[in-house]
């Protein structure tokens, strides 16, 4: 979908808007900071365009189109050669005009596009003698940058010293990972400085910085290598020679980091068919990325193309960027929820004013613990950066701290347990209330009824409140001890509904250890944790005895999580021991207790307890889009306890290590991404045929 510009209806409102792009493009170019978002600022200038193109004779000389970085910076170190901006498109329509324009440029049709991420960073030129990096330099103006030779050593990716002692240029993009991105914020927020809004103004802000009291590390990702005057002639002539996917392997030979280990390597394509299924595939990657993209950057490969191509003042036409839709945007923080879950956790959720995110209107976003709010320096009525990818969660990144009015407000952390008044455990990063379960023993109850669960069919929502109220149940163990009379006295429960109920809780203590565990809501744990527990130890009995070394040994388990889960199972301790007096199955079926000797069912810390021999040993699998033929029934739950009894572990998400995808109808992102990473596809039928011994 083509980004829609920004109306203009006079030349007041053009006047407006040029000063509003350059203040913007001066914010973001030289301190990564920015009063707009980038999809704002790419409508303003769009609209700017467009009124120019109207209105030849009246475009003002402050004007952003046509200039690089906007017009905005300055640089007192010239570039050998210009260091240009991008233009951009925005779909399909607008890429395929571009290479039509392209081929009448050049005399003929491209056959070779080189086609990479657009990394969300900053342009620099890292200069190179004999070997040894010697400049670094900004993008500044296009003609002339800013000297950061200063922070040479602290990127990651840009040698000190290249494999072979050639002079060259190198440029591309110095970013920060996401990882690097929180651990930017952390020191900054140590040292009593304001975080940064988003990885790229940390990233241009942290390249600029000559007196701080500290370090943090950044990324370097090479897009272009290019002789400098006194490059030996041979070199030279061959770099002006080779194809820009052969720069970038040769960039890799030197030492340089380029996209070629990431999940979204520049490729060559030989169509327009072929770029837009490769712009769609990376879109597809782009929520999984450890660091920010916001396009794709696509090239005539060849030299010879773009040397007949030629440049602009601004950008070079033989290369452009498609914008894909943008995943950040600012809006206000307007309030702070603090909403408890099934456990007592007391989760705080921001409430924001409501923007539209990739198509998605955002009202809600994640904030994961108080300390993550007071890290972030979050207040109310704060303009704050959100982001969301594709169907991850929105969350915001933290408040544009150079848009404060000085009205904004601090967020009031609660006292006690907002949800019955009991006192607070503020003792580990995320709160609970003192009550813990019994403060939402009516959630933590339907929730292991559920279907999931212990399936207890006819104990939903409401009849749990009622038997709460009653005084008849207060933990999970009680549902087993209902009589017949205690049901038959609750309201609106007659002889055949009591007995159905007593049926389904009967039949609910022959559901498997992994079940019974998920029931009891053990922190950090859910369906998929839970089944990976019972499936390790093979008996509640093996589970309570393990201490958290062992418990580490189960897959995706770790430091952290291990004391917390001993310390759940410990103070679960009696409700555990009474549903085991009243019949419930402590066993998980198939599974085999790990050896005494090792801990393990082989030497492997991670190895499942009892996958060998069987169909899906060893194998990850994702299941995604509605199943069919003999696997319609089962919910997504049901399909991943069968993947684990075939032997297989089960994932949400496809990756590298991703074995097969079982993909039903409208499988998606998930299939496409599947496909881009050849991973084996199934349908549900083959699905079934390959597991037909187990299944029903």
């Amino acid at each position: 979908m083509t980004t829609p510009a920004a109306q203009i209806v006079d030349a007041a409102a053009y006047a407006q808007a040029v000063e509003d792009a350059v203040k913007a493009a001066a914010a973001y170019y030289a301190g990564g900071t920015s009063p707009m978002d980038d999809d704002t600022y790419d409508r303003l200038v769009r609209g700017i365009s467009a009124w120019e193109a109207d209105h030849p004779d009246e475009v003002l000389p402050d004007s952003p189109t046509g200039k690089v970085a906007g017009g905005a910076v300055e640089g007192d170190v010239p570039h050998t050669v210009a260091m240009l901006s991008l233009d951009n498109v925005f779909s399909p329509e607008e890429f395929a005009a571009w290479t039509a324009s392209l081929a009448r440029r050049i005399g003929h049709d491209v056959t070779s596009f080189s086609v990479e991420p657009k990394l969300d960073g900053l342009a620099i030129a890292a200069r190179y003698s004999r070997g040894r990096l010697t400049r670094l330099i900004t993008r500044g103006d296009g003609t002339a940058g800013e000297d950061v030779s200063h922070a040479i050593g602290t990127i990651e990716g840009l040698p000190e010293q290249l494999a072979e002692p050639v002079t060259v240029e190198v440029r591309g993009e110095v970013l920060m990972t996401t990882a690097q991105f929180e651990h930017a914020n952390e020191v900054r927020t140590a040292h009593g400085g304001q975080p940064f809004a988003n990885p790229r103004g940390a990233s241009a802000g942290t390249l600029r910085a000559k007196d701080r009291a500290y370090t943090v590390p950044m990324t370097f990702f090479g897009y272009g290598l290019l002789p400098l005057p006194d490059t030996e002639s041979v070199l030279a002539e061959r770099l002006g020679q080779l194809a820009h996917s052969d720069l970038m392997a040769t960039s890799a030979e030197y030492g340089i980091n380029t996209t070629a280990a990431t999940t979204v390597p520049g490729v060559t394509a030989a169509t327009v068919e072929q770029v837009l299924a490769r712009v769609r595939e990376i879109e597809g990657l782009r929520a999984e990325l450890p660091f920010g993209i916001d396009g794709v950057v696509i090239k005539a490969d060849l030299a010879a193309d773009q040397q007949a191509a030629g440049s602009g003042s601004r950008a070079p036409r033989w290369a452009i960027a498609y914008k894909l839709p943008a995943v950040e945007k600012i809006t206000r923080l307007l309030e702070v929820e603090w909403n408890v879950g099934r456990t007592g956790i007391i989760a705080p959720r921001a409430v924001l004013e409501p923007v539209t995110i990739d198509g998605a209107t955002i009202t809600y976003a994640t904030l994961h613990n108080p300390g993550d709010i007071t890290r972030r320096d979050l207040r109310l009525g704060d303009h704050v950066m959100v982001h969301r990818a594709g169907d991850v969660i929105p969350r915001i990144e933290a408040p544009v701290a150079h848009l404060r009015t000085g009205e904004e407000q601090p967020i009031v952390f609660p006292e006690v347990c907002p949800r019955c008044g009991s006192g607070i455990d503020t003792s580990e990063q995320r709160w609970r209330c003192e009550n813990g379960r019994n403060c939402h023993l009516v959630a933590a109850l339907s929730y292991a009824a559920g279907r999931d669960q212990l399936d207890i069919e006819g104990l939903g929502a409401t009849r749990v409140v009622q038997l709460v109220e009653a005084g008849l149940v207060s933990d999970l163990a009680d549902l087993f001890t209902l009589t017949r009379d205690q049901l038959l006295s609750l309201d609106r429960m007659g002889e055949t509904s009591t007995d159905n109920l007593l049926t389904a809780i009967s039949a609910a203590k022959d559901q498997p250890l992994s079940r019974v565990l998920c029931a009891l809501g053990v922190r950090g744990t859910g369906r998929s944790m839970s089944r990976r527990i019972a499936r390790y130890f093979a008996t509640m009995d093996n589970i309570r005895a393990a201490d958290a070394e062992t418990m580490q040994r189960v897959d995706g388990i770790g430091t952290e999580k291990a004391p917390s889960i001993v310390l759940e199972l410990a103070d679960l301790a009696p409700v555990i021991d009474r549903l085991a007096a009243a019949g419930v199955n402590m066993t998980e079926p198939g599974a085999t207790p790990p050896s005494p000797a090792t801990g393990a069912a082989d030497d492997s810390p991670h190895a499942p307890a009892d996958g060998a021999g069987l169909p899906l040993d060893g194998m990850t699998v994702v299941v995604t889009g509605k199943m069919s033929g003999p696997l319609e029934k089962l919910s997504r739950n049901q399909m991943n306890e069968l993947v684990e009894r075939a032997g297989g572990r089960s994932s949400s998400s496809v990756s590298k290590k991703t074995s097969l995808v079982v993909a039903g109808e409208g499988a998606g992102s998930k299939r496409a991404k599947a496909e881009t990473l050849g991973i084996r596809l199934a349908t549900p039928d083959e699905f079934a045929a390959l597991l037909a011994d187990f299944v029903s």
